[in-house]
């Protein structure tokens, strides 16, 4: 029996090794392990990539979001609303900085419900962090017009979905900031964790600067308490390899989508690309009635999958203190119970798509 797993980071790496190691002997006799030539030279590519004009390199993604939501100053007694079915550190970082994460219900297309946004604003609301969800840009528009009328800053939550594009414009360049994960599941990833900001702000760009790095403006000084948050140039090094193969491989993974769209439609809900987006699909959600059962099907054949995700934040013991209660985000809930994320990275094959979609398809009938 042919196995296909949910992803094949072995295989990625085997066809990438020798450029890889090259990078990484390349660091180690530079021996400029923190911030170094690698580190700046993954920010000019991504901000060029992205079109804005900085990028700064950290620890992670969801040390992204936290250093912009700090830069912007927010904290104890603000607000900063963002979507309840993303991963967790969505909001966690709002909560870390002292702030009341503020959950608003999603649309059928797993994002943020920019019909709902308004109403969650209060005098206490510093930000929003709209989720690009499964690398589905978020509606952008609406939620800008919003932002602008009340004043608040919005950074783009990019984790899932770097080279996804809206109305021409990259992920990570339609908000004041976006934040990509460089985790090794990622379409661009680390061989461990990373991250990196995207802006065209200035000032934020020369504070976040100074707060991944202990709070220093140079070896000596510093104005700041900071933080220890740097892209280490090793990860760096490798990202740069992997950076000139990205559209290569978001195009794969577009043609994957393609396919299941093609032979599931009639099956399951697929999700729907829409004439202005460009998708990224880091993942290819379906939604269907009897998941469990479905799961345990597809492993019997051997084919893998996952949930993203099945408890909703605002449903998490760590948010108990929110308040929070079954039927607050009925949309949200809803779609918890009826998703299910299948293989779609790069390299996967036809051959292998052929084995899930047969499946599927042999499991409703």
């Amino acid at each position: 029996m042919i196995k296909v797993p949910y992803i094949d980071l072995k295989n990625q790496h085997a066809l990438l090794k020798r450029e890889i190691m090259v990078a990484i002997e390349t660091t180690l006799d530079r021996c400029d392990f923190i911030l170094g030539e690698e580190v700046e030279k993954f920010e000019n590519s991504i901000a060029t990539y992205c079109g804005t004009s900085y990028a700064l390199g950290v620890n992670s993604g969801t040390d992204a979001l936290f250093l912009c939501l700090k830069a912007y100053g927010i904290g104890t007694g603000d607000e900063v609303i963002t979507a309840p079915n993303s991963f967790l550190a969505s909001a966690t970082v709002i909560a870390a900085t002292g702030a009341k994460p503020v959950f608003v219900d999603i649309r059928e297309d797993l994002n943020i419900n920019p019909e709902l946004l308004e109403a969650a604003v209060t005098k206490r609301t510093k930000a929003i962090i709209p989720v690009h969800l499964t690398g589905k840009p978020a509606d952008m528009t609406p939620i800008m017009q919003i932002a602008e009328k009340h004043g608040l800053k919005v950074i783009e939550d990019s984790a899932q979905a770097i080279a996804a594009e809206y109305n021409g414009k990259k992920t990570g360049s339609l908000g004041h900031a976006g934040c990509f994960s460089l985790h090794p599941l990622k379409t661009l990833n680390a061989c461990g964790d990373g991250g990196i900001i995207t802006t065209d702000d200035k000032t934020l760009y020369d504070v976040i600067k100074q707060l991944r790095n202990i709070g220093l403006k140079n070896r000596d000084e510093s104005d700041i308490w900071g933080y220890n948050s740097r892209l280490d140039t090793m990860q760096a090094a490798i990202l740069n390899v992997k950076l000139k193969y990205l559209d290569e491989w978001t195009a794969e993974r577009r043609k994957n989508a393609e396919y299941y769209r093609n032979k599931l439609a009639d099956v399951v809900k697929v999700p729907q690309e829409e004439s202005y987006e460009k998708q990224a699909y880091h993942t290819f959600v379906i939604q269907v009635d009897k998941r469990v059962q479905l799961v345990n099907y597809l492993m019997e054949k051997g084919v893998e999958t996952k949930i993203h995700y099945p408890i909703p934040i605002h449903l998490q013991k760590a948010a108990a203190g929110l308040g929070h209660k079954m039927g607050d985000f009925p949309v949200c809930e809803e779609i918890a119970g009826r998703i299910l994320s299948l293989p779609i990275y790069q390299g996967l094959g036809e051959d292998k798509q052929q084995i899930v979609t047969d499946a599927i398809i042999s499991f409703h009938q």
